[in-house]
C-alpha cells in the first residue's frame, strides 16, 4: 500500500471550520482509493491542521517517527493555508519524497466571509514557498478540484504511481548474470552513472551459475518444486523432460543468487554461451520472474531492465522487454514489437513453451528449448527506455503510450502489432539520440506518472512522446 503524509493547511483569518470538513473528505477519499495516511491527530493541533510554527514542528516530528512508512506527502488546502507552516513542515521533517499540492474549490454561491476558501490563491503562495525552500512538488491537473471527483481521484492514483517509482528506484539493486553478448554493443551502459543515481548492479559470471546448477541432484526438493512451477506456468507439451530439469536447476540457482543479494530484477546473458554449454534457453525462467514482479531482461540489457522496473512500479503489473522490430506494411503509425521470447505470460492472449527458433539454427533444437511464445493481447500500453548517456554523464530516456492492435500477423516468438501516434517522429528521435533497439512495455497507461517521477524527482533527462 502506498502511504502519504498528509498536511492540512490552515490560516486563522479564513474560515477554519473548512479544515475539519476538508480533512474528513480527504481521508475518506484516500481510504476509498486504498492509500494509507499519516496525519496529525485532532487532539495535537486544531482540526489536525498546520498553521503555526509549533504545528509544523509537531507534524514534522510525526513524519520523522514514521518516515519509513511514508512514500509521499499530500498538501491539501481547505482554505488559503499558511504557506510558511506547510513549507516548514516538509523541511523540518526531512522527507525526500514526492509532494502533491491540492486546493479545494470555492462554491460560487457561498462566497461570504464565513465560507469563502481562497484556496485558489493560497495554492500559489504555498508553491512559491516550496520553490523558495528548494522542494520539488507535483500538481493536480486542475488548479482547484473537489476530493470526491473522479478528476482528483485520477490525480491521486497518478501521484501514488509517482511515489512508487521514486521509492523503488532509490536504492534499487539489480543483477547482471553473464557478460554482454559480444555482438551487442548497443546494450553497453555505465555502472558508475547508475551508482551515482542510487542504483547498484551486482554481477555474476555464467560459469558460477552453471556450477551451482550442476551440483544439484534431479531429486533435490528445490529442483522438484521449481520443475512443478515451470509445468504449472505454461504449456510444456513437446518439451523434453531433460530440458525442463535443466531449467529447474538453473532457476533455483538464479533464485538463490537474487535472494542472497536482495536483487529486485535481473539481466541475463541469454545467448549463446548458455545454450552451447548448458543446453537450454533461460526465457521461461525470465518470463516467470517478470510475471512475479522481479523483472528479467535479456542480452544483459541492464538499463532496459530499469525501464521495465519503472513501468512495473507505476502500474503494479508485469513489464516486458521487446525489440522495436518491424514496420507493419505501409502504415507509418504501426509496427511490430517482437522478442524470442521471455515475455511474462500475463501480456499474452495465449502462450506456450517452445523452442527458441532463432538460436536453434546455430546451437541445435535440443539446446534451445524454453522460450514462452505467443501473441500479445490487445489494449493500451506504455513504453519506456532508460539509458546511461556516458558522454553527458547522466541518465536519459523516453516514455510514451500506444495501443496493441488486432491487425493480422503470423510469425513466431512473442510479438504484437502496435500503433503509436507519430511513430515516425519517435523512431527519428530514438535513432538521432542513439537509444537501444530494446524497449520496455507495460499493458497500462502510466506514461505521465513515470515521466514525472523520472524527470522531476530523479532528475533524469526523459523525453515524453505524445505524437
Amino acid at each position: 500500500m502506498t502511504k502519504l503524509g498528509v498536511i492540512v493547511g490552515n490560516r486563522g483569518f479564513f474560515p477554519d471550520h473548512l479544515c475539519k470538513t476538508g480533512r474528513e473528505a480527504i481521508l475518506q477519499v484516500l481510504e476509498e482509493e486504498g492509500i494509507g495516511s499519516v496525519i496529525l491527530p485532532l487532539d495535537v493541533a486544531k482540526f489536525g491542521a498546520v498553521e503555526t510554527l509549533e504545528d509544523a514542528r509537531k507534524c514534522a516530528d510525526l513524519f520523522k517517527e514514521r518516515r519509513e512508512e511514508i512514500d509521499g506527502a499530500l498538501v491539501t488546502l481547505p482554505n488559503f493555508g499558511d504557506e510558511r507552516a506547510v513549507a516548514n513542515t516538509v523541511r523540518m521533517a526531512g522527507l525526500d519524497v514526492p509532494i502533491l499540492v491540492h486546493a479545494f474549490p470555492d462554491d460560487a454561491t457561498r462566497m461570504s466571509v464565513a465560507d469563502r476558501r481562497d484556496s485558489f490563491c493560497g495554492k500559489i503562495s504555498v508553491c512559491n514557498n516550496l520553490r523558495q525552500y528548494g522542494l520539488k512538488f507535483s500538481l493536480t491537473r486542475l488548479h482547484t478540484v473537489s476530493p470526491e471527483t473522479e478528476e482528483f481521484r485520477a490525480d491521486l492514483r497518478r501521484f501514488a504511481a509517482i511515489c512508487r517509482v521514486v521509492r523503488d528506484m532509490r536504492g534499487a539493486r539489480f543483477g547482471a548474470l553473464g557478460a554482454r553478448p559480444g555482438a551487442f554493443n548497443t546494450v553497453r551502459y555505465s555502472e558508475k552513472i547508475l551508482e551515482a543515481n542510487g542504483i547498484t548492479i551486482e554481477t555474476l559470471d555464467l560459469s558460477e551459475a552453471f556450477g551451482w546448477a550442476r551440483r544439484m541432484g534431479d531429486g533435490d526438493p528445490s529442483v522438484k518444486e521449481k520443475l512443478e512451477a515451470i509445468r504449472a506456468y505454461t504449456g510444456t507439451d513437446g518439451i523434453p523432460g531433460e530440458s525442463l530439469v535443466r531449467m529447474a536447476k538453473l532457476g533455483v540457482a538464479i533464485d538463490k543468487w537474487a535472494k542472497d543479494n536482495a536483487l529486485v530484477g535481473t539481466a541475463i546473458q541469454c545467448w549463446t554461451a548458455l545454450e552451447e554449454f548448458y543446453g537450454v534457453v533461460p526465457c521461461a525462467l525470465m518470463s516467470m520472474m517478470s510475471e512475479s514482479l522481479t523483472p528479467s531482461a535479456c542480452e544483459v540489457d541492464v538499463t532496459g531492465l530499469i525501464g521495465m522496473y519503472a513501468l512495473q512500479s507505476a502500474s503494479g503489473r508485469p513489464s516486458a522487454l521487446l525489440d522495436w522490430n518491424n514496420n507493419y506494411g505501409d502504415d507509418p503509425s504501426k509496427g511490430v514489437a517482437f522478442h524470442c521470447s521471455n515475455l511474462p505470460k500475463s501480456v499474452f492472449a495465449d502462450h506456450k513453451m517452445d523452442c527458441q527458433e532463432i538460436i536453434a539454427g546455430s546451437v541445435g533444437r535440443n539446446n534451445a528449448y524454453g522460450a514462452v511464445v505467443g501473441r500479445m493481447r490487445e489494449g493500451p500500453f506504455t513504453f519506456c527506455r532508460v539509458s546511461t548517456d556516458d558522454a553527458a554523464g547522466e541518465i536519459s530516456g523516453y516514455v510514451g503510450e500506444g495501443m496493441l492492435t488486432a491487425d493480422p500477423l503470423e510469425t513466431f516468438g512473442g510479438y504484437g502489432v502496435f500503433e503509436i501516434p507519430n511513430l515516425q517522429g519517435l523512431m527519428r528521435y530514438v535513432c538521432e539520440c542513439g537509444f537501444e533497439h530494446h524497449v520496455a512495455m507495460n499493458l497500462d497507461r502510466v506514461a505521465d506518472a513515470v515521466y514525472e517521477a523520472l524527470t522531476n524527482y530523479m532528475e533524469w533527462d526523459i523525453y515524453r512522446h505524445k505524437g
